[in-house]
């Protein structure tokens, strides 16, 4: 059987899986409450703003019949984009947060905000959208992804890391820790942005990050004096955290899992990245030892808004019951992803860390320290380079900024 041939059975066997599952039951009724990315509901009580919730999140599943991916490439990512999708679907979540807030709420023919269709405009599957299947697969290529590859969690955490160099209107500054280690110091670098006060000549340059840390850092040193008493002021920008973790070797251990559970009650989860093998989710909660989540192995139609300036977002928004599986088949390649749209949250994210996940030294998932390691090569805030597109003519000039974690690429999907 042919390469096609097989992608195209397994699309539609995944589908059919798919299908079927969505039926089989209802939510459970549990006196257990559900956790959906920060958010604590009664399932007896609370069941349609449980749903509206769930179905609120952009819901990114396989797409065909869009352009060629580089023009020669696949016109569908059934089979392999999985990956692909739910790293849509956490970015998704994550400007969703950053320009409508947390308690945002989608409902089919309600005018939504402006900045929602813009969000959605984002990913759409065309070469141009910043965060499209084309983008994100061309830019795998910088982490040794073929197109049509599959690509575990740490990969797609790169990919987005590097497409966020480009996009000019949210400004993101995205984290992806090593080492299992997240460092304070090095996330305060990366979101502070130094700009010149009124007094002085300002620098309104919307280009990152504007004016670079080490410029600033290097005239602090040579003149002995603040950035405040130089005339500059600091910005925050917003901060996307992404942790890629082993949390065992073929199955996850189970004393990480209540750790893990932990990170969905934060105000600041944007969810995880994980799965099985060949089967990637975009996990959003859990209730009792089951983890709820978006599936995106169902195959729709490509949307191409050419011919309106209003998106069809219907297909967007999984109104099916949510699935759910049992946390100890979980893959142990993980991506955990936070969300602080300012300093504050960021310290705030820090001390529920502190409490809730490093309270037990000998099962932590992750560290977290204040100073950048001294036997780490210098943190250097990534700028971004000199090239006027973002496909795959500047993987070679932006892969130079990063190094890729191959360790964390068990999960084959």
């Amino acid at each position: 059987m042919g390469e096609s041939m097989k992608r195209a059975f397994m699309a539609r066997y995944e589908n059919h899986i798919t299908a079927l599952s969505d039926y089989l039951e209802d939510l459970p009724d549990t006196d257990e409450p559900f956790w959906i990315l920060g958010r604590r509901y009664h399932i007896k009580s609370e069941r349609p703003a449980l749903l509206l919730d769930i179905s609120s999140r952009l819901w990114f599943t396989y797409r065909k019949k869009f352009s060629p991916i580089g023009g020669t490439g696949p016109s569908s990512d059934a089979g392999w984009g999985c990956m692909l999708r739910c790293g849509q679907m956490i970015l998704a979540q994550t400007l969703v947060c950053c320009h409508l807030g947390r308690e945002w709420r989608w409902e089919k023919d309600k005018r939504q905000p402006e900045p929602y269709s813009r969000i959605l405009k984002c990913f759409l599957d065309r070469k141009d959208s910043c965060y499209s299947i084309h983008q994100m697969a061309q830019m795998g290529v910088g982490e040794g992804k073929s197109v049509g590859e599959w690509f575990g969690p740490n990969t797609v955490a790169q990919v987005l890391k590097k497409l966020a160099l480009f996009d000019e209107w949210n400004t993101l500054a995205v984290y992806v820790s090593m080492d299992n280690t997240i460092v304070i110091e090095d996330i305060k670098k990366l979101c502070k942005i130094h700009h010149k006060n009124k007094n002085s000549t300002t620098d309104t340059s919307a280009q990152a990050g504007a004016f670079s840390y080490n410029h600033i850092h290097l005239h602090k040193s040579r003149t002995g004096r603040s950035h405040a008493a130089s005339g500059y002021h600091s910005i925050w920008k917003p901060l996307l955290l992404l942790v890629p973790l082993r949390l065992g070797i073929n199955h996850i251990n189970p004393v990480y899992i209540e750790s893990l559970k932990e990170c969905f009650k934060m105000p600041q989860s944007l969810g995880v990245l994980g799965g099985k093998p060949n089967n990637a989710y975009y996990f959003i909660g859990f209730v009792g030892d089951e983890l709820i989540y978006l599936d995106p192995h169902s195959t729709q139609s490509a949307i191409d808004p050419e011919s309106s300036k209003v998106v069809d977002d219907v297909s967007y928004h999984c109104q099916r019951i949510p699935q759910r599986m049992k946390i100890v088949n979980l893959d142990p390649s993980v991506a955990l992803g936070f969300f602080c749209k300012d300093e504050k949250e960021f310290d705030c994210w820090c001390s529920f860390v502190h409490k809730d996940i490093l309270k037990k030294p000998s099962f932590r998932m992750f560290e977290l320290v204040q100073k950048h390691p001294e036997h780490w090569p210098p943190f250097v805030p990534p700028t971004k380079p000199e090239v006027s597109t973002t496909g795959a003519e500047f993987v070679e000039s932006a892969d130079k900024l990063f190094e890729s974690e191959e360790e964390f690429e068990i999960l084959n999907a």
